[in-house]
């Protein structure tokens, strides 16, 4: 019984690490008593207790789904969504158990647990990625790390801290204090002292001059799925609180800035055309704008375009990453079961696969939108295309004041390390934010505030190591995962073979 009870709330740890909490060293923690849980156990142990670590984390982390659904739906597809996810972590349970018995064990034990989180980004229905373990670090010593290896090589060292600690624990309780721990204790040390080590290196100056960025966020009324088909509310609002900012700029309070900023699905097109025009003219500034597109075929992209004042719109950038019964519908018996939209909207189309990488105001500004910041290949690819400032648009106006914009705000902030970029967060109705390629956070707007944030942001070329590895970390530890647990499981058959009655058995020396 203590080892279900310690499995949940060590699940419950992993879900209070994540924002709005800076509680970023509980992930560690979590997976320490993780660690404890499944120490000793058999596979099948270790699938109900993971199974049981994965609820707890998952139930909480996305219940933003209610708020977002509301009471006509019930709690089903949250439900449904949060024990898909925490079958992966009854999968890693149960590995973890099968690799005990190796050398460096955490070093395998953690290489696991990140490893089932790149099918968990594949499947089903293209993944959900959400809740991944580096999204709890948008702050503290492991996020440095990121410029190296990414997201995977930050939640490999949160877990190898967490299964070192509990390794330590478990060898002092068979072994005490007097036997060699070196193993365990590096497992706990190394990470921490990377992490430190790593931060002198992450860049945060001008490589490319700087411009003065402004995040426009319009807001919404806080009403949820009745916002839909309300695209000129949001258009409006945002128009009026550009034109807001303007008389700050006019006034002299505000410094005028080089590129506006609008959230995911701000506008419709080409229906806005003409008023975005006027709105880019007047100004006088470059902006890139969200919006909605229909194609001359009736169909709908989700798209960012850039706008020059005088020559209107140019370059766009249409979402590649579409989110499951969100955006597009993969079977729509099964869809009238968990959203609204199955009848009564049409899939949105995806992008052709280019980097989001658009020419505005001089630069080369990438934009990862909104779903697609979860997924490491989005604004890598932008930055490998050129990209010196990275975008986020998004609209999150339907999940109310939930937890689900500052859980986004952590991963835009991860990204900013990985990348070495400054980040521009703008959100229909909020968190809007201004990152520094250290991932600190230089200005924010509140949830459902019409407000904007005008700062200075340096632009960057250099490419960080990460960059230049790509997947390589992702998929090395994937195989290396592989490796792991066919190597436990042949070590565990040589073990059975052995102990059978009959088996050839070793000499005794004389």
């Amino acid at each position: 019984m203590w080892r279900s009870l310690l499995a949940a709330a060590s699940g419950a740890l992993l879900y209070l690490s994540f924002a709005p909490r800076p509680l970023w060293w509980l992930a560690p923690v979590a997976f320490a008593g993780l660690g404890l849980t499944l120490h000793g156990r058999r596979f099948r142990a270790g699938c109900g207790y993971g199974f049981l670590f994965g609820l707890a984390l998952f139930l909480p982390l996305l219940s933003w789904l209610l708020d977002f659904l509301g009471a006509d739906f019930g709690p089903w597809p949250w439900l449904a969504l949060s024990a898909t996810l925490a079958l992966y972590l009854a999968i890693v349970g149960g590995l973890v158990t099968l690799v005990q018995g190796l050398p460096a064990a955490p070093v395998w034990s953690a290489v696991i647990v990140i490893a089932a989180e790149t099918p968990r980004a594949w499947f089903p229905l293209g993944g959900f990625p959400w809740g991944r373990v580096a999204f709890t670090q948008p702050e503290g010593v492991f996020l440095s790390l990121a410029s190296v290896g990414g997201a995977p090589l930050v939640g490999f060292a949160v877990v190898l801290c967490g299964f070192g600690a509990s390794a330590l624990v478990a060898r002092r309780r068979r072994e005490g204090w007097f036997r060699p721990l070196l193993g365990p204790v590096a497992a706990v040390l190394v990470p921490v002292v990377a992490g430190l080590s790593v931060w002198t290196t992450v860049g945060t100056e001008a490589q490319t001059g700087t411009r003065t960025v402004a995040v426009v966020q319009g807001s919404a009324p806080d009403i949820g799925l009745a916002l839909q088909g309300q695209r000129g509310l949001l258009r409006e609002n945002h128009l009026a609180e550009t034109r807001r900012l303007r008389a700050e700029v006019d006034a002299g309070r505000i410094r005028k800035p080089d590129l506006l900023v609008w959230p995911e699905s701000a506008a419709s097109m080409p229906s806005d055309r003409e008023r975005l025009d006027a709105m880019v003219d007047e100004f006088g500034t470059s902006a890139l704008v969200g919006a909605l597109e229909r194609l001359p075929d009736g169909r709908v992209r989700n798209v960012v375009i850039a706008w020059e004042p005088g020559s209107g719109a140019g370059e766009r950038y249409a979402k590649q990453q579409l989110v499951p019964f969100g955006e597009y519908i993969p079977a729509r018996a099964i869809a009238r079961l968990v959203t609204p939209f199955a009848d009564d909207s049409d899939d949105v189309v995806p992008g052709d696969g280019r980097p989001a990488a658009l020419q505005v105001t001089g630069i080369s500004v990438g934009a990862a939108v909104c779903y697609e910041v979860a997924y490491d290949y989005a604004s890598r690819d932008a930055v490998r295309a050129g990209a010196q400032l990275l975008t986020v648009p998004t609209n999150n106006a339907w999940y109310g004041r939930s937890e689900m914009s500052y859980q986004q705000l952590a991963m835009a902030r991860l990204r900013a390390v990985e990348h070495g970029r400054s980040v521009v967060v703008a959100a229909i109705s909020g968190v809007s934010a201004v990152i520094r390629p250290d991932g600190t956070v230089v200005g924010a707007t509140e949830l459902f505030t019409p407000a904007s944030v005008v700062e200075e942001v340096p632009l960057r070329s250099e490419m960080t190591l990460s960059d230049r590895l790509g997947a390589w970390p992702e998929y090395s530890m994937l195989g290396a995962a592989v490796a792991a647990v066919l190597t436990g499981l042949l070590r565990h058959r040589q073990r059975v073979v052995i102990s059978r009655p009959g088996s050839i058995k070793p000499k005794p020396t004389r």
